[in-house]
């Protein structure tokens, strides 16, 4: 049975772990050949490895997006070797939380290096190759999937600065929405609520069993469920453009 995705590319970030691993699973099953993109190239290796067990097209690419340089250099392997690019989804992001007050600016400056810098490297890298990518395939379209949080929508205490980040990816993304929207390059905001995924882990322990309290009532989403909906997103017919997604747990209020 055809994919709805089969002859395109698709890269991802972050795809060592979480919503990255899962959505690459996701397009995959529906034909696309994967580009997973992350710094731990051992884990991007097993899952290759495991795609290919599956019949797909997979690339493993080590990559710190949020090192100058390394995201238009992947971009440029990945067409490459793959030899086009029809929908990058921006997942890779780094939540460093607690009070402005004597944080460390370094955890600022990896969150902004990261969020957004690194988002908008791969954003500018790619978007000629979509535009292109348009123009060639069955689809006629191609898609930027930029996952966000629902930090993008709601302030708190104790992230003020990932708010920031999330915040600016939002605005971000819609003014490049209005842009290429009519040359069918649709761009899309993901906005996960708690998820169960790594991303608390590289919280400061004295940080992290406070952000945990926040949600200690809360059943978490799983990374599979962000991936359905990315996959959603980038299956929809031309003349479609789901523009955003905001998915939080049921028994999360804010």
């Amino acid at each position: 049975m055809a994919g709805k995705l089969d002859g395109t590319v698709a890269l991802v970030t972050g795809a060592s772990s979480g919503i990255g691993t899962a959505t690459a699973r996701v397009l995959a099953a529906q034909g696309a050949s994967i580009a997973a993109l992350a710094r731990r190239k051992d884990r991007l290796d097993a899952l290759v490895d495991e795609l290919a067990g599956r019949g797909a097209r997979a690339l493993a690419v080590e990559c710190d997006i949020g090192v100058e340089g390394q995201a238009a250099a992947a971009v440029a392997q990945v067409v490459g070797e793959l030899g086009r690019l029809d929908i990058v989804v921006n997942n890779a992001g780094v939540m460093l939380l607690g009070p402005i007050e004597a944080a460390p600016f370094e955890e600022w400056r990896r969150m902004l290096d990261v969020n957004v810098l690194g988002l908008l490297a791969m954003t500018h890298a790619a978007i000629p190759h979509l535009l292109a990518a348009v123009q060639t395939s069955e689809r006629r379209v191609a898609d930027i999937v930029n996952v966000s949080s629902v930090a993008g929508r709601i302030v708190r205490e104790g992230s003020g600065v990932y708010n920031l980040t999330k915040h600016g990816i939002g605005a971000f993304s819609e003014s490049l929405r209005q842009e290429l929207t009519a040359r069918y390059v649709r761009v899309s905001l993901v906005e996960p609520g708690a998820t169960a995924t790594e991303l608390t882990s590289h919280i400061r322990p004295e940080v992290r069993e406070q952000s945990q309290a926040r949600f200690a009532n809360v059943t978490r989403l799983e990374a599979e469920d962000l991936a359905d909906a990315i996959g959603y997103v980038v299956t929809r017919r031309r003349d479609v453009a789901v523009n955003e997604i905001l998915v939080r747990p049921t028994t999360q209020s804010q």
